[in-house]
């Protein structure tokens, strides 16, 4: 018998929204890790709230709103709360109920800028390599580091002259020499810099990204954003390369950095003896060997240089799914925050992968 298409509107339908989620679904396991490393942060989601006040949305939330955006890409917060509206799948990982009714943009905006005051992307990422840790997928004696270029969110034609430039012989170069970046800025981005890591390839307004993974899973442990320079890798990775000598208790024990040609400097081989690290770096031809043909021989040395090519997967994820060829934010510290959380959200993506998989 054939049934009329017109139905009625239910008036009470009780159902919870865990049972509309597959047991199966990707996004189950990655909750189950993010909650886990939120639970190392709640030390440092106390500190910064008031007991007194409007209440505002839970960091935790916050943060998996967040992380959703990176996972799947959403380029703008108004975008992220149209699809919870009408995914379930999302109102479940980021906690809201059937009932509860996704924020308006600006009030998620303005409570989003409470985690950007903070140091909460380093937090973040530290949470998540501990987890890593505890799992025993990081590898602390040999690491990789390696720079990558992330286009500003300003137009070449925003690049003008500026209204006070500093007075001749105070400029940022040598001696107190003017340099271009101290005549001109971007009207736009003021923290962004002209620059280009080839010859074929044109100038462009960009910050750096900087990287420093473990060489047995290839997993981020440190993470930051510079100005765009030609030394701030190297500056970059010395500062990152400190942190994680410390973050694992090895002041005392030495360890090997791979990196590529870029790092074969006189200055940056010597900053890594100091912090006893063997400096596996590739060389110029036309240039003196600051490494030495007994490392180049080694087994370590070889093995570092292979997987060394890791850390290019890392960029490559979060400068493509994640979105952050061209960064959405202006202002270097907006910039390293959506830089180093982007590279938590790779770590957990990456960590629960490699836990499913058997032993």
């Amino acid at each position: 018998m054939r049934i009329p298409d017109h139905s009625q509107e239910e008036l009470l339908y009780a159902v919870s929204i865990e049972t509309l989620i597959p047991s199966d679904h990707p996004l189950r396991a990655i909750r189950q890790r993010c909650d886990q490393a939120l639970d190392r942060m709640q030390p440092l989601f106390a500190t910064m709230y008031s007991h007194t006040g409007r209440p505002a949305i839970a960091p935790e939330r916050l943060l998996r709103a967040l992380l959703l955006q990176v996972l799947y890409g959403y380029r703008s917060e108004r975008r992220l709360m149209q699809e919870m509206q009408y995914n379930f799948a999302l109102r479940w990982f980021v906690g809201l109920t059937m009932s509860e009714q996704p924020w308006d943009v600006t009030v998620f905006t303005k409570n989003r800028e409470r985690l950007l005051k903070h140091d909460l992307a380093q937090e973040w990422l530290q949470a998540v390599v501990l987890e890593a840790h505890a799992g025993n997928l990081v590898d602390e004696d040999h690491f990789s580091v390696d720079g990558t270029l992330l286009q500003a969110w300003a137009s070449e034609k925003s690049y003008q002259p500026k209204d006070d430039p500093p007075a001749p012989g105070q400029g940022s170069g040598r001696n107190g020499r003017l340099q271009r970046r101290d005549l001109y800025g971007s009207k736009t981005d003021a923290d962004a810099r002209l620059y280009r890591k080839s010859r074929r390839e044109p100038y462009r307004l960009s910050y750096l990204g900087h990287l420093v993974t473990e060489n047995a899973h290839g997993l981020i442990v440190a993470s930051a954003a510079t100005h765009a320079s030609a030394t701030g890798e190297r500056d970059a990775a010395e500062t990152m390369l400190q942190k994680v000598k410390h973050l694992w208790g090895n002041a005392r024990r030495r360890i090997t950095v791979g990196a590529d040609k870029a790092y074969h400097q006189q200055d940056f081989v010597e900053a890594l003896e100091q912090l006893r690290m063997e400096p596996h770096i590739g060389a110029y031809r036309t240039r003196t060997d600051l490494i030495g043909e007994a490392v180049r021989r080694t087994r370590r040395y070889r093995t570092s240089m292979a997987r060394r090519k890791w850390i290019e997967r890392c960029f490559a994820w979060i400068k493509g799914p994640a979105g952050l060829r061209q960064t959405r934010f202006r202002g270097l510290a907006r910039v390293g925050w959506n830089f180093t959380f982007a590279a938590g959200a790779y770590n957990l993506l990456r960590i629960t992968r490699l836990l499913k998989q058997p032993a």
